[in-house]
């Protein structure tokens, strides 16, 4: 069978702008992605699926602060695990229903997943993801007293607390995702950029408080079920240089050494399309074929090269 796609889906997948992010609001969202996904599928490509969950993580992060006094309030590791289960099952649920609509004989199935990383990572001597709410200056104050919670204060909002984004260096359920393309499954996997853990001397795996970057996780697993396509869908019609100003210029295409120019040259802002073009590079210097980031309503266009921006070897 042809090695899958894997399918990084962007924040608007979930949950589009403006919206409050209401349960049903987040399943209509999944409607559109997982009908655009379902096209892909009906062409013959097995689909490994992943997804970002920042509302919903940082919803549950706000529910778990105000009921503090009530319920123990659990992990950041716990917390992505949540995220997982939530929109794993929401994709599982609409993929399935999509793909039978279809006539499509093809099961769906959602994997919690762990990513490990390196608890002496830089990162963790300069945490920058914030997550969850805002807080007031004493109510900071206290969870930095209280649980060495790292704070930063936004000016407009309040204080809100901040963690480490290390590097991923490995996917553990990897060989199971991999068993689960053979048996033709489409898999739902690695949500939020999975669940970080750090094996400890004695082999054994931990949660850490931490957040992987979803992009690039997507490439490590990408590359370790040897996907022939990473594929970013998101809500831009293609990587732009300049974007945003009167000389934007859309990219069709990127090679390696282009691409590399033009992050050493800072076009791509660090908290949108840096990390996106960063794992497309990763991905085809670990030998993969082709990557690509476009528009998720036209994913078949983007997989076709008719939409988008795709990036090659030279």
């Amino acid at each position: 069978m042809k090695p899958p796609i894997v399918v990084a889906l962007g924040g608007n997948a979930i949950v589009k702008p403006n919206q409050q992010g209401t349960y049903q609001e987040q399943l209509e969202a999944v409607q559109t992605a997982c009908a655009a996904m379902a096209g892909l599928v009906a062409h013959g490509h097995s689909l490994v699926i992943t997804h970002g969950n920042g509302p919903q993580v940082g919803n549950i992060l706000i529910q778990q602060e105000e009921a503090r006094l009530v319920v123990p309030p659990m992990p950041l590791d716990a917390c992505g695990a949540q995220s997982q289960g939530l929109i794993g099952y929401m994709i599982q649920r609409t993929m399935d229903n999509e793909l039978r609509r279809r006539g499509i004989e093809r099961r769906v199935v959602s994997l919690v997943t762990q990513v490990l990383v390196d608890p002496d990572d830089p990162a963790y001597g300069n945490p920058t993801k914030p997550i969850g709410p805002y807080y007031t200056p004493d109510r900071a104050k206290s969870l930095l007293e209280t649980r060495g919670y790292r704070m930063k204060e936004d000016s407009r909002r309040g204080w809100r607390r901040v963690v480490p984004s290390p590097e991923p260096l490995g996917i553990v359920e990897s060989q199971a995702i991999r068993l689960l393309v053979e048996r033709e499954m489409i898999i739902v996997a690695l949500g939020g950029g999975g669940i970080p853990v750090a094996r400890r001397p004695d082999g054994q795996i931990e949660g850490v408080e931490a957040v992987v970057d979803k992009d690039l996780a997507a490439q490590k697993l990408a590359s370790e079920v040897g996907a022939w396509a990473l594929m970013i869908l998101t809500d831009v019609e293609r990587v732009a240089l300049n974007y945003g100003r009167p000389d934007q210029y859309d990219l069709e295409t990127i090679t390696l050494a282009e691409g590399r120019r033009h992050l050493a040259e800072g076009h791509f802002a660090a908290g949108s399309m840096r990390p996106k073009v960063e794992a497309c590079l990763r991905f085809i210097e670990a030998g993969g074929p082709v990557a690509m980031i476009g528009p998720l309503d036209r994913a078949a266009q983007v997989l076709h090269g008719k939409a988008g921006t795709r990036f090659m070897a030279g």
